[in-house]
């Protein structure tokens, strides 16, 4: 599933086909991927962008639109300098329209990228995800100038429906994550269900055999369950194979 821009669209069909996208199921690359394209085709001057998320405190380069902007959120994380570094750390986003006007804030940064990019302009937005800043969305030019007041304007925009599409995606998570925990939650039940009537144990002991056998086993506790009921199930069906004497 991924995103078919026209190059005649409009800033309204581009998130209504985004939000098909993430109310259709698509998983979490694709939309990611969507981001950045959109970034390219609506904001003006934008030449590549990137998708810079927090992972278990660590930030890494979800999507880009090509290889030079995931390279540029490389070198902003290795020197800790940069406007999508700042993005996620201060209120505003950061914007610089010259890279080349050496009054950059971020002069190692713009040493670095003049040299080993054709990039020349840049702006980096932070995201938010229930109030807490969990990345970046980075736009890129190869033009001087090219990304100006009314693209920041567009970009923020932009940057504002990436935030929702993230919330999004979390709450989807969240969701297939309460289902896997009550699908466990019932095969631990059913298993303590037969161990207790199996070996005439009560719901505590059953219940600590199960965990016992998991923590020997280095298995999750919720599939010594299943391999638990799984096992019972095949008894059962064994049994019921057999042909009664008594129905000869």
């Amino acid at each position: 599933m991924s995103l078919d821009i026209p190059e005649d669209s409009s800033i309204n069909e581009v998130f209504r086909q985004l939000s098909h996208l993430i109310y259709a199921g698509a998983d979490a690359t694709s939309i990611h991927e969507a981001l950045v394209v959109a970034s390219k085709r609506l904001v003006d001057g934008c030449d590549r962008a990137s998708l810079l998320l927090r992972e278990r405190d660590q930030y890494r380069t979800s999507a880009s639109t090509d290889e030079i902007a995931r390279r540029i959120d490389q070198i902003e994380l290795e020197i800790g300098e940069g406007p999508c570094v700042d993005a996620i750390l201060d209120e505003a986003y950061q914007h610089d329209p010259d890279l080349t006007d050496s009054v950059s804030p971020w002069p190692t940064f713009t040493a670095r990228i003049v040299a080993e990019t054709p990039v020349r302009s840049a702006i980096g937005y932070r995201l938010f995800l229930d109030g807490d800043k969990v990345g970046a969305l980075n736009l890129f030019s190869d033009t001087p100038g090219a990304l100006n007041a009314s693209s920041a304007d567009t970009g923020a925009v932009l940057a504002s429906f990436a935030s929702v599409a993230l919330m999004a995606l979390r709450a989807r998570q969240q969701a297939s994550t309460l289902r896997e925990g009550l699908q466990s939650n019932r095969e631990i039940g059913k298993a303590v269900g037969l161990l207790m009537a199996t070996h005439r144990v009560t719901a505590d002991e059953a219940f600590a055999l199960l965990r016992t056998t998991s923590q020997e086993l280095n298995v999750k506790l919720a599939q010594v369950a299943a391999q638990v009921v799984l096992g019972q199930e095949t008894q059962l069906a064994a049994r019921a194979s057999v042909p009664n004497p008594a129905q000869r």
